[in-house]
């Protein structure tokens, strides 16, 4: 039962109060209480400007200046506050805070007045109202009874599916039980305003990984949502609550988890298995027989597929929020499972918002905002997939190189199937050895026959940092190394005339790129 201003004013603490604006909202719903001390009204109302909240004050700090008090109370009002309560006020008529009074009428926000002579302070307001919002109507209300009533009806129910669906029909809420990688596994949905799959996606904005005993409150397009973790046998889940028109405290909506819980106990209810985590390992192990099946489980199309990736450090709340504007902004799907601090996923075409979602650059654009998390984030994508065959060779080719295309490319945080095919392939000719692999490494002899140890190795290094590393760019290579433009200049013509062709010819570039690779493989293998 949804606690109210009126309610609130019932109480002893308020007992001697006087209601001297907004008297039309006492109905307004109230969730929380603070204290506002704050001397200037930015202060106060990015300090106190909540939702339903009660906020008490005495605007000691804005002591004797109305046009500050009234602009703090217009601002509180529109952020939507539940009322303000001014502490001992000496004239209960209100003649200090006429200005006040009016821009709280007009507002439409409950403003109450606490005389001087009240034996009570903030402390006691606090207590009062937080026990009535805990305790309310001792959840003898609807809500729970009605759900206690579907649920062990165990004589025309058959499963705790169509239980828990006919107490979220009567009692208008709507749940979803979610995997730890955020998928859907048991979806109740009564209201199409609202769907579990936007408040999965506000959880995964939100969600730290963590949910504590107390369900979290959030506000999805004005209807009030709430999760909190569960666990079934072993396997920890997410359990979201939709409260579909507002009608439910917190405590009631964490009564009614419980209670949830524990009718899945009694059910003896075995969630089904998280189909998209499966597809996913079915990939990654290179099982496509099971990943075709399960593909039709999911109601995919295997062309869909534009991307696979693995990363490491995205495993946070602020990835998770990414990931959420992402598929929001573009109307595709981002899939992924947790295996500590590494996140393996694919990127699945669903419906594309316009001509540019559809394509592989808004996979690149997404694996580049994800970078951008810290210097230890590290993402290998296979993008452009040629169906269900293309992705699994996508995550085999992941798997046979990530330890090692970081080496040969140090300066990089985002790794495309271009740079791990190169690395892969100067695998394969590291591995034969013998006449191939002496071929490429023959192109760079050169350097050392003709110099001393010291020079060929400071004209190698710049070679290596222009081609590997700053894409040919003589500027980057100037950053990356420490030194000037016009000395990066230098050395190039100087590599020119070892080399004995144009290094950035088209003929020259190919074999060049493999032997400088394959050098700095050699550096981390041997």
């Amino acid at each position: 039962m949804k606690i109210t201003v009126k309610d609130c004013l019932e109480l002893d603490v308020f007992r001697n109060c006087k209601i001297v604006a907004g008297k039309r909202n006492l109905e307004n719903g109230v969730r929380t209480v603070s204290v506002m001390d704050a001397a200037d009204v930015d202060t106060a109302v990015a300090n106190n400007g909540v939702r339903e909240q009660i906020v008490l004050t005495s605007f000691y700090a804005m002591k004797n200046d109305s046009l500050k008090q009234a602009q703090t109370v217009k601002g509180l009002a529109a952020c939507g506050i539940a009322a303000l309560v001014v502490f001992h006020v000496k004239d209960m008529e209100g003649v200090d805070y006429e200005q006040t009074i009016e821009i709280a009428e007009a507002m439409g926000t409950p403003l109450i007045f606490i005389p001087e002579e009240s034996d009570y302070g903030y402390a006691d307001v606090i207590e009062q109202v937080m026990d009535k919002l805990l305790l309310g109507a001792t959840f003898n209300n609807n809500l729970i009874n009605n759900t206690i009533y579907h649920l062990l009806d165990f004589e025309k129910h058959k499963t705790f599916q169509a239980a828990i669906k006919e107490a979220a029909v009567s009692n208008d809420f709507q749940i979803g039980l979610i995997s730890k990688d955020f998928n859907p596994i048991l979806v109740v949905e009564t209201r199409n305003n609202v769907t579990v799959a936007d408040a999965i996606r506000i959880l995964q904005k939100k969600s730290s990984g963590e949910a504590g005993a107390m369900y979290s409150m959030t506000n999805l397009n004005g209807v009030i949502t709430y999760w909190g973790a569960v666990n079934i046998g072993d396997e920890k889940y997410f359990l979201l609550i939709v409260d579909n028109d507002d009608r439910y405290s917190s405590v009631e909506i964490t009564k009614l988890a419980e209670i949830i819980e524990l009718a899945m106990g009694m059910w003896k209810y075995t969630p089904e298995r998280d189909v998209k985590a499966e597809f996913i390992k079915a990939l990654i192990r290179g099982n496509k027989s099971l990943a075709y099946s399960l593909k039709d489980a999911m109601g995919i199309k295997a062309d869909s597929i534009l991307s696979v990736f693995y990363a490491k450090g995205v495993n946070t709340s602020d990835a998770r929020k990414k990931m959420a504007s992402y598929e929001e902004r573009s109307g595709n799907e981002v899939l992924s499972i947790q295996d500590g601090v590494e996140t393996y996923g694919l990127v699945l075409l669903d419906k594309p918002k316009d001509e540019h979602s559809g394509t592989k650059f808004s996979c690149i654009e997404l694996y580049d905002s994800l970078k951008e998390l810290g210097k230890g984030v590290r993402i290998f994508h296979t993008t452009g997939i040629d169906g269900l065959e293309g992705a699994g060779d996508g995550f085999r080719l992941i798997s046979e190189t990530w330890t090692l295309v970081e080496s040969v490319f140090p300066f990089k945080r985002v790794f495309s199937k271009y740079e791990m095919v190169l690395v892969s392939n100067c695998i394969n000719i590291q591995v034969q050895g013998g006449y191939i692999k002496k071929n490429y490494l023959d192109l760079l002899e050169a350097f050392n026959k003709e110099m001393g140890e010291n020079k060929a190795k400071q004209l190698l290094e710049t070679l290596e940092t222009f081609v590997i590393d700053a894409g040919m760019n003589s500027g980057k290579t100037s950053q990356f190394m420490g030194i000037h433009t016009n000395t990066v200049q230098y050395r190039l013509k100087k590599i020119n005339e070892v080399l004995g062709a144009d290094i950035t010819g088209n003929r020259v570039i190919p074999g060049l790129t493999i032997a400088l690779a394959l050098k700095r493989l050699e550096k981390v293998i041997n």
